[in-house]
């Protein structure tokens, strides 16, 4: 079934460590090789073997609208005639930076990058630099990239593989990195208080989305919001993962919040690489040239990802698409718990709109450690049968799946059907 992806695995072994970039893709945490893929068209994927699944991976998250949407080809199409990198400024630039401007309030000035990745690690020495303080307050099992002071008990496959934290972190960067517990405020108060006047900023995945998926309750951002403004923290919503997928203006206008600084990624890049991390004026303008802290990029705000993500992005303006979004994803949560509860299978289940995790376990997931209590081993069973199906989840029992507006109705029951023959086969 899987036999070209089997042997382009087998050469890729020998020249790629692990035989993948990005180590989430090896499949190991299910117990298989990966997959290779072909192309995608809509909802769907295909793999080199011509096997067709429903994908609610989406790049893990940058395709809201689907895999070869029309329009967003086509601007990368117009963008790439006029050619693909500059190193200079470009009117598009503007256009995107006050479109995104416009869309969360928080974001007076922004600044374009290549990744999530290098948008956090900007973020944090831009926090740094305009503060004077050293130390970064983040949450046990958020995943901000693999930027050296965010992998200290990071999510996503950090976890998936069980590295507590990343030989080549040093010592005195980990010293500098405080780690709370997601959903506990008393633990953000007691790390302000013992580290008073030395913490910069405080970074958060407002939803967490790299252990599963984790909400926050008994209204946690609003806490962490006036901890911060209190003590003189700067705040950081890493919004790369939930920017422009719940909310026009992602959690932060979802839960009424407004951060200091935002990092955004995935969706603002219409699937090409792309990342921005940005905010208030005053904070921003700390940034060579205008300011002290250094920050460059020679692919920074390249044509085709501009012209890709202004698309994307203009196309979710009117709030229209995230009605759909949620029918669907309501429907989807629907169908899932139904068979879960016919078979009597212990389950947890968060949603907020086309974001979702499902946890198979006893306890509702509130932080990490209720996230590691699923039943990673029953995960990979289950997946295994979604896949022989032709559904397409997470290869990892802690990653967050996704829903894009090419989704269907037809789609949702196709998916809903195979999940209970497939926890059937896995029980």
């Amino acid at each position: 079934m899987y036999n070209k992806s089997k042997e382009l695995y087998k050469q890729a072994i020998k020249k790629i460590p692990g035989g993948v970039n990005s180590p989430v893709r090896a499949f190991k945490s299910v117990n298989m090789n990966p997959l290779y893929i072909d192309h995608g068209r809509g909802s769907k994927i295909y793999d080199v073997d011509g096997n067709e699944y429903i994908d609610y991976v989406g790049s893990w998250g940058p395709l809201i609208h689907g895999h070869c949407e029309p329009d967003i080809q086509n601007a990368i199409m117009e963008a790439l005639k006029k050619g693909t990198s500059f190193g200079a400024c470009t009117e598009k630039e503007i256009k995107f930076a006050s479109l995104i401007s416009d869309m969360y309030p928080s974001i007076e000035k922004i600044r374009f990058v290549n990744s999530g990745t290098e948008a956090t690690m900007s973020a944090i020495r831009l926090a740094r630099g305009y503060t004077g303080k050293n130390k970064i307050i983040k949450f046990d099992g958020c995943y901000h990239g693999h930027g050296d002071s965010f992998l200290i008990k990071a999510g996503s496959g950090v976890i998936t593989f069980g590295i507590p934290g990343s030989p080549g972190v040093t010592p005195e960067t980990a010293g500098n990195t405080l780690v709370a517990q997601y959903n506990n405020i008393d633990s953000v108060k007691n790390l302000i208080t013992e580290n008073k006047g030395q913490i910069a900023a405080l970074i958060l995945e407002p939803i967490m989305a790299n252990a599963g998926l984790i909400l926050p309750i008994n209204n946690f951002l609003e806490n962490l919001r006036n901890l911060t403004e209190e003590a003189g923290i700067l705040l950081i919503f890493d919004e790369v993962i939930t920017g422009f997928r719940i909310a026009p203006g992602g959690a932060q206008e979802y839960y009424g919040i407004s951060p200091d600084l935002t990092t955004l990624g995935k969706i603002i890049g219409g699937g090409l690489p792309v990342g921005a991390f940005g905010g208030k004026k005053e904070i921003m303008d700390y940034l060579a040239p205008e300011g002290p802290v250094y920050q460059a990029g020679t692919l920074s705000g390249n044509p085709l990802a501009m012209a890709a993500g202004l698309k994307a992005v203009t196309m979710l303006k009117n709030g229209l698409a995230y009605k759909k979004l949620d029918q669907l994803g309501a429907m989807l949560e629907n169908g899932l718990k139904s068979n879960l509860e016919k078979l009597s299978i212990p389950y947890s289940f968060n949603r907020v709109g086309s974001l979702m995790g499902l946890a198979f376990t006893k306890q509702k997931v509130v932080d990490l450690k209720t996230a590691m209590s699923s039943d990673a081993v029953f995960y990979s069973k289950y997946f295994k049968e979604m896949l022989k199906m032709g559904i397409y989840l997470a290869p990892s029992a802690y990653e967050a799946g996704f829903i894009s507006t090419a989704h269907n109705e037809e789609d949702i029951e196709k998916t809903i059907r195979a999940s209970y023959q497939s926890l059937k086969s896995a029980i």
